[in-house]
């Protein structure tokens, strides 16, 4: 029997199939591997796709998120992380959540003129964006397509309250807004930081910034004013769970502010995609890690409870949040995250109330 390649570069391993289609796609890996002198071969070169949509900003429901709006300028991620919960939005658009997440890149070009329409409105009120909340605004295609920063010209521009959450040290390309936005407490951000193992994060955040580079990028953000949150997402039991104090004092001597986690949980196709993954890549652990995740969701891989899936349940889950409680207070006891000011908007928005 003909050995599947792995494919290097990538995170998810396999396609599965989408519920919204008709077609059934092989669970196996397409017959092709990518070579390190080869990293992008026609058969795994990522596609952007434009779309037009008519809104841009999407508001939050969920009580276990506190924003109220969230804006991604882009579906689909190349940075491939393996457990995103964000790969189940693709089959709505007719792909898969596993290597179609990463190689099908939807991108929203007119995503700062819609911004700008929305936040211009009379009976819009100032109420932080979060800046993502499905895929990274800093992945791979911002560099090409700058609307990220198109983005935060406008919320610059209507002086609005912004929050950004990011793994990729692209975004101190962008220092110059940040810091402008900073300077009127109009600007957070969260850096994930999900392993201090350089190793790890290159099979399981495969086209992410490296572990030295988040870790800089902490610093130089910290450095330059800017209210940085180390998101230390996910938790990973029999994985990452080892490191949360490491990666806490690491973030910390950085000059991060806050300090939060979230627990995985393998919802719809995440789970699939991430047991293939696992067995491939370290196969004398994966009952290890697979048991642990099932004792923080009640037996299960997913969880979708509000409240309890974001921190697990049992005991597993309680040692993981005293480690948690731990490093807060030895690391961040007397820090906190500046308030985001919301009165600037309305001046910004009617420039005739600057006048008075």
């Amino acid at each position: 029997m003909k050995k599947t390649p792995y494919l290097r570069g990538r995170g998810a391993q396999i396609n599965p199939p989408s519920p919204y289609e008709k077609m059934v796609r092989d669970e196996q890996p397409l017959d092709w591997a990518l070579r390190e002198a080869e990293w992008e071969t026609d058969d795994l070169r990522t596609e952007y796709l434009e779309t037009h949509p008519k809104t841009i900003l999407n508001a939050v429901e969920s009580p276990d998120i506190p924003s109220d709006w969230s804006l991604n300028p882009y579906q689909g991620c190349e940075h491939g992380c393996v457990y995103c919960y964000a790969r189940n939005t693709h089959p709505y658009w007719g792909f898969s959540a596993g290597l179609d997440f990463e190689r099908k890149i939807l991108v929203k070009r007119n995503a700062a003129e819609l911004l700008e329409a929305t936040l211009k409105k009379k009976s819009w009120k100032a109420s932080p964006v979060m800046f993502a909340g499905n895929t990274d605004v800093y992945q791979p295609a911002e560099r090409r397509f700058r609307i990220t920063r198109a983005c935060l010209e406008v919320f610059w521009r209507y002086r609005h309250p912004v929050g950004i959450i990011t793994k990729n040290s692209l975004i101190l390309r962008d220092l110059d807004l940040l810091e402008a936005l900073a300077a009127e407490r109009l600007v957070h951000v969260a850096i994930s930081l999900t392993t201090l193992q350089e190793e790890l994060r290159q099979f399981l955040e495969p086209r992410t910034a490296t572990v030295a580079q988040r870790l800089r990028t902490i610093e130089t953000l910290s450095a330059h004013g800017i209210p940085v949150f180390a998101m230390l997402a996910p938790i990973i039991p029999g994985l990452n769970d080892a490191e949360i104090l490491p990666m806490a004092q690491a973030a910390a001597e950085r000059g991060a502010l806050g300090l939060g986690y979230t627990m995985v949980r393998l919802n719809g196709d995440v789970a699939a995609i991430f047991e293939d993954w696992l067995r491939k890549n370290l196969p004398d652990r994966a009952e290890k890690v697979l048991n642990g995740i099932r004792q923080t969701h009640g037996g299960n891989l997913h969880d979708h409870r509000t409240g309890a899936r974001m921190r697990g349940e049992g005991p597993v889950a309680d040692i993981i949040r005293e480690q948690f409680r731990l490093a807060r207070h030895r690391f961040f006891a007397s820090r906190q995250m500046p308030p985001y000011n919301l009165d600037l908007h309305e001046q910004y928005k009617n420039p005739q109330l600057r006048l008075f």
